[in-house]
């Protein structure tokens, strides 16, 4: 004798219908953020303005620069100005030099201060505090102060040639050490140098395979920093450069500026052309050097 179970599909509950789609609902903005965003939008129409001119400029003729009213675009475009720089003046060497010296300083920089924030980060010595200070005081003192005093102690050491003179005083500026030097404390536990050391590795290659995967953030801003002061450095080359081969860029715009005539369409033009190298890096390390500069300022 077989039995049936019996069926409870008539006595189970309904189930409830699908819930009608709400709308989705448009993210409100603050009052207070309209005016955030108003503000940020003028600044940055204030910073792009002189860009902008500079830019059109570059392909007006020279008459039509200082006209007036001013236009901000060309009445009859022209690429005389870019053609002429090209043919009459050096300015390739002068491109070659500047990003040459700007790429060994920053190599330079991003070494020798990751290694010298380190050390103050991680390393007990005599007089540390004292050195410290006196090198983040340093800060404080204006170039212009020290330019006699450092041409004088670069003739003296015989480093007066421009390829050494350009490059040998800024491979570790104050300002890189003291940041490395933050960020080292911050994001390099104590734990993982011990355990390294644990494990036989010398100080140094703890420093190059332990420290600097982890201050790439950091290097990377320290890059762009110091790769965009040395390529746009005007008052030291102007002290230190005597002889035009090795002129750079901006002491060979300086050059055509007070050349008889004031060549401004030439200036433009080649301001145009040298702001291609340094808005290249900021691409490539942007992403490097927002996370090198927002670093810290969330604790966790």
């Amino acid at each position: 004798m077989t039995t049936t179970a019996p069926d409870r599909s008539a006595d189970a509950p309904a189930a409830d219908p699908a819930p009608a789609a709400t709308p989705a609902r448009r993210p409100r903005i603050r009052p207070g953020r309209i005016g955030l965003y108003t503000t940020l939008s003028l600044l940055v129409a204030v910073y792009l303005a002189p860009l902008v001119w500079a830019l059109s400029s570059s392909f007006k003729d020279r008459s039509e620069i200082f006209s007036f009213p001013p236009e901000l675009w060309p009445a009859e475009p022209t690429t005389a100005n870019y053609t002429t720089l090209l043919e009459t003046q050096p300015f390739w060497n002068w491109m070659l030099m500047s990003t040459g010296v700007a790429l060994a300083s920053t190599v330079a920089v991003v070494f020798l201060c990751s290694l010298a924030g380190f050390g103050f980060a991680k390393y007990e010595f005599r007089g540390k505090r004292v050195l410290f200070d006196v090198m983040f005081s340093s800060l404080a003192i204006p170039f212009a102060v020290i330019v006699v005093p450092l041409f004088i102690l670069v003739a003296k050491l015989g480093l007066a040639h421009p390829l050494f003179a350009l490059i040998v005083p800024w491979v570790a500026p104050a300002f890189g050490i003291f940041m490395m030097r933050q960020y080292t404390e911050q994001t390099v536990p104590d734990e993982i140098l011990d355990a390294a050391r644990i494990d036989g590795c010398s100080e140094f290659r703890i420093f190059w395979a332990v420290v600097l995967p982890l201050l790439r953030p950091a290097l990377g801003a320290l890059a762009v920093w110091s790769f965009l002061g040395a390529y746009n450095n005007l008052l030291w080359p102007l002290v230190i450069v005597s002889e035009p081969e090795y002129y750079t860029v901006p002491l060979g715009l300086q050059a055509l500026f007070g050349a008889e005539g004031r060549q401004y369409d030439l200036v433009l033009a080649g301001s145009v052309l040298a702001a291609v190298p340094a808005i290249a890096v900021f691409i490539v390390l942007r992403k490097q050097l927002v996370s090198g500069l927002t670093a810290g300022a969330v604790k966790s």
